[in-house]
């Protein structure tokens, strides 16, 4: 059976038909509701694929009940909230009551489509997300910018002139913090967007190999050169050369590419004939350039080349408030990977994940989210899902697999393995409770005899290296 149309519910009536004009230019069909109230009636009625939901402040809560009326009977279909104004509480609320997509109303409209195909690939035909490498012009567009900290408001206000024009752009920011998807943004916006997009990673191409590489060779110009090969420059000929890691690049190399980027003619090796060249440069480095210059160690004639219009990406520990939006976003993308249908990251899980300072950055995070799915987490990812080694290093639970246990023996002990006191007192859902007996082997017959301090810690050790089982 294939999916239905799209539910779009929102009461401002004029951002609702200019979003239905959007999606009808997808072809995507859709039912629209202007309240809440009558939200799980309709999809009842309608069966929709995808779910779409736009809350203001004062209509929020009654939107999240819906939500969560609609999710007691429908785990499976995706549902995007949009709000007016995003918040922290707002994000964490909404992941709680099943929202599988958190945006903004201030964001592009093409951003709440992009979330549509995420959510419900099947429906509107979209493929796996974007590929990290060189791309054509047949790729997909790539993810929007998340986020609505003060941050990143002004680099998502500054790309938006970036891409008008033509300009060198440098993107700097740690690893992890998104420089090329900024890059492949600025790309596909531009009047370039349709001609290729070629990545070339720096510091991966030895100054041996640089000029064949990167200028392409003539055959027959040295030994194993069989045919002639256009190098990637001329690849990207119309389009744009993402130069990632320039800072990277060395000395050699650096003049090298100076000279194309100044107009010089380009030959390829053992080539007697100039190849006209014509594409837009963006760099991205995770160095300090300034301090690589004052150290000899990067071209000054080049810093300012590339230095034209020039990004930070902050880390993500200086915007935290975008980590829910994130979760929401990469939880659609893992459910797409995995084939799952989770819905959020509990509220204990998601304060966790908010405490850390994450020096992979966002890719870090997507690291630690794709691990708990390796945990195959029900309808929810917990703290129980998250490994051992991953919990320890975003919250320090280094003790949890010790001390859990005993500590879980002890409410059940009290409350006489009375599961639902237990789960009270423990404030956890009675869904983490059986999970938990589940990880720890515990049945009714477990006890807690006194023992010595050292059996105890001989029995510890022993369970711990799974010489033995309990239960």
């Amino acid at each position: 059976m294939s999916p239905g149309p799209i539910l779009l519910v929102a009461a401002d009536n004029g951002w609702r038909q200019q979003l239905v004009a959007r999606l009808a230019r997808e072809r995507l069909p859709t039912v629209e509701s202007a309240t809440a109230a009558d939200l799980v009636r309709t999809a009842d009625g309608r069966a929709p694929g995808v779910v779409i939901v736009a809350v203001d402040r004062h209509d929020a809560a009654e939107a999240l009940s819906s939500i969560a009326r609609l999710r007691a009977g429908d785990r499976k279909t995706p549902v995007i909230l949009v709000a007016g104004a995003g918040s922290e509480a707002l994000a964490v609320a909404a992941l709680r009551a099943g929202v599988s997509d958190y945006r903004l109303r201030t964001e592009p409209l093409d951003d709440i489509v992009a979330s549509v195909r995420r959510a419900c690939p099947t429906s509107i035909g979209a493929g796996p997300p974007v590929r990290v490498g060189a791309t054509s012009a047949s790729d997909p567009e790539p993810e929007p910018l998340l986020g609505d900290s003060p941050c990143m408001r002004e680099i998502k206000a500054y790309v938006a002139k970036v891409v008008a024009a033509d300009s060198a752009v440098l993107i700097t920011g740690e690893t992890g913090t998104g420089k090329e998807l900024v890059a492949r943004l600025i790309h596909h916006g531009s009047p370039r967007g349709r001609r290729p997009f070629v990545s070339i990673n720096c510091a991966a191409i030895p100054d041996g190999l640089l000029e064949s590489e990167l200028f392409g060779h003539e055959a027959g110009a040295f030994t194993g050169a069989q045919a002639t090969r256009e190098g990637h420059l001329q690849a990207a000929r119309g389009g744009t050369v993402f130069f990632d890691e320039i800072g990277d690049m060395g000395l050699l190399a650096q003049a090298k590419v100076l000279r194309v980027i100044e107009g010089k003619p380009l030959y390829r090796v053992g080539g007697r004939r100039s190849i006209a060249l014509d594409f837009r440069v963006v760099a991205a480095t995770n160095q300090d350039l300034e301090q690589a210059m004052a150290g000899g160690r990067f071209r000054m004639d080049l810093y300012f080349r590339v230095n034209v219009a020039r990004i930070h990406l902050p880390p993500l520990r200086e915007r935290t408030e975008d980590i829910p939006a994130l979760v929401g976003n990469l939880i659609g993308r893992l459910n797409w990977q995995f084939g799952r249908r989770v819905r959020c990251v509990t509220e204990p899980a998601l304060r966790r994940l908010m405490q850390h300072d994450w020096p992979g950055n966002v890719r870090e995070l997507r690291n630690v989210l794709e691990a708990s799915f390796i945990n195959l987490p029900q309808a929810e990812v917990d703290e129980i899902d998250l490994p051992a080694d991953v919990a320890a290093r975003i919250g320090g639970r280094d003790r949890r697999g010790r001390d859990d246990r005993e500590h879980l023996l002890s409410v059940l002990a009290a409350t006489k393995w009375n599961k639902s006191k237990a789960a009270q007192e423990l404030r956890w859902s009675r869904m983490t409770l059986y999970r938990k007996l589940a990880k720890y082997h515990l049945t009714t017959n477990v006890t807690r005899e006194p023992v010595s301090p050292r059996l105890h810690e001989e029995k510890r050790l022993r369970y711990a290296s799974g010489e033995v089982k309990t239960g």
